[in-house]
């Protein structure tokens, strides 16, 4: 997942180009280089990052799917506007309808393999933790969407799937906050998860899921 700091920010050219390119523009957005609102020009992109305009166009496509990138017609792609206060409420009062019961379910559910893929994220964040920068937090943002990403696509519902994924709910939270925030916090919760999940405990896992729910409202509600 990581981009390389390369020569004039140009992108080696390695197999999954792709990735990486959609890695570069989702944390310019992240961290808020890209401006919410702000046109995002193809074939600026593409000489910024070195790369064609394929490439970028593909990654802008992947981004407008997750909600962080707008077309409009005639005018083109342009980075998601933020979400206002009333959104926000919202958006917690949606997750803690939908969450709690996907991570019971998840330990009702879930694969062994899949669990462990959860603790791999885990384990990935732990290590961008200490890193103290717009593009770490980026990062640390885009490994949360694929944890409950998972958790989602793991509870053996696709309604859930479809209202969770519609909204987007992680990414754009973590688009409010303009600067990097203490992660550890947020880490223990997530591993309290998969412990809930990992010992087929679903009131366990749905308690977990709760809490940190509930306290990741408070963290944004101060930042």
């Amino acid at each position: 997942m990581s981009v390389p700091s390369a020569v004039a920010g140009l992108l080696r050219r390695p197999a999954r180009l792709g990735d990486e390119v959609y890695s570069a523009i989702f944390e310019r957005i992240m961290s808020l280089e890209i401006e919410p609102g702000a046109r995002i020009s193809v074939d600026a992109m593409a000489r910024q990052l070195g790369v064609s305009q394929t490439p970028i166009r593909e990654a802008l496509a992947r981004l407008e799917s997750e909600g962080l990138v707008r077309k409009t017609h005639l005018v083109g792609y342009s980075a998601s506007p933020q979400l206002d206060a009333r959104q926000v409420d919202e958006l917690y009062q949606l997750r803690l309808l939908l969450e709690p019961f996907v991570a019971g379910q998840c330990a009702l559910l879930m694969s062994d393999i899949a669990i462990g893929q959860l603790s791999d994220t885990c384990e990935h964040m732990q290590a961008l933790a200490p890193v103290a920068s717009l593009n770490s937090y980026a990062k640390f943002a885009q490994l949360d969407m694929i944890f409950h990403d998972q958790l989602a696509a793991s509870a053996g519902n696709s309604l859930i799937v479809d209202a969770l994924g519609r909204m987007h709910t992680h990414v754009h939270l973590f688009r409010l906050v303009l600067t990097p925030q203490a992660t550890d916090a947020a880490i223990a919760e997530h591993v309290a998860i998969v412990a809930g999940i990992s010992n087929r405990d679903p009131a366990r896992a749905t308690a977990a899921m709760r809490a940190h729910i509930e306290h990741s409202r408070k963290r944004f509600e101060r930042a």
